[in-house]
């Protein structure tokens, strides 16, 4: 158990660092910048990357959500839970405090939204709280569908970590305008904490929304595939 939490600190770390960095620090660059497209690519990457490198310790989740929708299909056991959403949680934190030291170092440095999720005045297109739920529960609903899909015996073996890592940066394409994209519980509180907007007011809907997204995809892919599917993570563990 003590290295798959520490594959989960290590791939939740790198996701937000990774995913809500680009975003503080590159989205914007005058002239150079990544926008929404090379940030949406950032975050499918880290976990791209973070699923062949760890996967196969922990399964990968790096997802508060992720881990409940393992749950909720039968493929990881309810005392894991508490475990790995606690060390992703920390995780996420400590890659915001990191990223926050590090942006702060320009001189005219103002943490602002700092890549928070939001509704209404904290949208980025202004969307309403319903918007807002809907948009992370369908969206999560579907990564958990996929990750369970992929990751099925009867899928083409080795390529999981690709489609997780694309569908998570199609999630972001669709969905930055909306709330930022959170679908991810974790990503949301460890920013949040930093910013300098009433973003932990609005915390609580992106791990509610998340979460009941996870375990809605959880149940569908369990009606549609579950008898093919293998017990183990993410990635099969060595």
């Amino acid at each position: 158990m003590q290295k798959k939490l520490a594959a989960e600190f290590l791939g939740t770390f790198w996701l937000v660092f990774g995913g809500c960095g680009s975003a503080v620090l590159a989205a914007a660059f005058p002239e150079v910048g990544i926008g929404l497209v090379g940030v949406s690519l950032a975050f499918g990457l880290t976990v791209l990357t973070m699923a062949y490198a760890v996967g196969g310790i922990s399964g990968g989740h790096f997802n508060p959500a992720v881990s409940v929708g393992m749950v909720v299909a039968g493929r990881m056991p309810t005392a894991d839970l508490a475990g790995y959403v606690i060390t992703q949680v920390v995780a996420a934190a400590a890659a915001g405090l990191l990223l926050y030291v590090i942006a702060s170092g320009k001189a005219d440095f103002a943490a602002g939204g700092f890549a928070s999720n939001g509704y209404g005045v904290l949208s980025p297109g202004g969307y309403s709280l319903l918007a807002a739920l809907l948009m992370e529960v369908v969206m999560t609903a579907f990564f958990l569908f996929v990750i369970l899909a992929v990751t099925s015996p009867g899928a083409p073996a080795g390529f999981a970590p690709i489609s997780i890592g694309l569908t998570l940066a199609l999630i972001h394409l669709v969905s930055i305008p909306v709330t930022n994209t959170s679908v991810n519980p974790a990503r949301s509180t460890g920013v949040a904490l930093f910013a300098e907007t009433a973003a932990l007011g609005q915390l609580w809907l992106f791990w509610v929304a998340p979460i009941a997204g996870a375990a809605l995809g959880a149940l569908v892919w369990k009606g549609l595939l579950a008898s093919r599917a293998d017990p183990a993570g993410i990635v099969p563990a060595e």
